[in-house]
């Protein structure tokens, strides 16, 4: 990452073994109850990912690294309404399987350092530390029902 692109990154450890996990990642409808109600997902290599994950602005992405129980990477397409860019934004989720559950951790990166991406960052940021914490209650609820 440049001096000009800044990321985050949100780990959750979730009490579930990793294809819940993965299910909830990758199935429209878990999909729908911890990220955005109108979240779309084509769970591909090459497939597609659109979600409102600030509840404000609807992303729509590529899915470049797609392993089942591991890895979901994805490259956002450029949006009209989002300030221009001269990086990409990146979204990697990597998943580990650890005694007891397994821990999701999300990387983001490639949104630009400038005072007009300034709250798009924050909305990110925020959106998917909000998010991951969903995706933790849904699995662990959806583990513990009989």
């Amino acid at each position: 990452m440049s001096d000009r692109e800044r990321g985050y990154a949100h780990r959750v450890d979730v009490r579930a073994d990793i294809q819940q996990v993965w299910r909830a990642l990758t199935e429209v409808g878990q999909l729908t109850l911890w990220c955005s109600p109108g979240a779309e997902i084509r769970p591909c290599k090459g497939g597609l990912f659109r979600a409102s994950v600030d509840r404000v602005t609807e992303f729509e992405a590529h899915i470049d690294v797609f392993e089942p129980g591991r890895r979901l990477r994805l490259i956002y397409l450029r949006s009209p309404a989002l300030p221009p860019a001269d990086s990409v934004l990146v979204d990697d989720f990597l998943l580990e399987p650890v005694a007891g559950g397994t821990i999701v951790r999300l990387l983001g990166s490639g949104v630009p350092a400038t005072p007009q991406w300034d709250t798009q960052y924050r909305r990110l940021r925020t959106g998917w530390q909000q998010a991951m914490t969903r995706l933790k209650v849904l699995v662990e609820k959806q583990g513990a029902t009989p």
